[in-house]
């Protein structure tokens, strides 16, 4: 029963991270680092602000049938960065863990209540880049402005150190949209 928990299926899965979501992590990619989006579509902002950023980017997607719980590119790659879907966290950050490279994931803080990232992150060493307010992100076009959750980086030999806290600079024109 524990384990049906832990792994649940959810809806609305496809929530988009904007670019001033992305903007944070880029800093801490290792120059020259060839990065994998397991999670993005050509047109995802992990991948254009990657890029722009002058790393190469293998962008991945489901929908083109490259699963994550499955797929790996051929191509060789350093690390992960990405917003994966927020349920099925456990499995995951399991497949994640299980490449043995760096990686930095969006989730939920929330999660940080459960038992799960304490058992896979033990004996690794969760990072975590915290920020000073929420993110929003884009559902189907939508901005979704009524987020009510806190969400970070989850990392793993990834950040400096195993706690960074960082403003989160939006963008002016979604101040007005968003609760905080």
């Amino acid at each position: 029963m524990k384990t049906n928990i832990l792994y649940s299926k959810g809806k609305n899965d496809e929530c988009m991270t904007l670019a001033y979501g992305v903007r944070p992590i880029i800093k801490y990619i290792p120059q020259n680092a060839v990065v994998w989006c397991p999670f993005d579509r050509e047109d995802s902002e992990f991948v254009k602000q990657i890029r722009e950023a002058g790393h190469k980017v293998i962008a991945t997607h489901r929908d083109n049938g490259q699963d994550f719980y499955t797929y790996e590119p051929d191509e060789n790659w350093d690390c992960i960065v990405s917003n994966p879907p927020f349920t099925n966290k456990r499995k995951i950050f399991e497949r994640a863990l299980s490449f043995g490279k760096p990686f930095a994931l969006i989730m939920t803080n929330t999660w940080l209540n459960d038992s799960a990232p304490v058992q896979l992150f033990k004996n690794k060493g969760l990072q975590l880049l915290l920020f000073d307010s929420r993110m929003v992100f884009k559902n189907n076009g939508i901005i979704q402005n009524k987020i009510t959750f806190n969400s970070s980086y989850y990392c793993w030999n990834f950040l400096p150190q195993d706690i960074v806290m960082e403003e989160l600079i939006k963008p002016s024109n979604l101040e007005a949209h968003v609760l905080f």
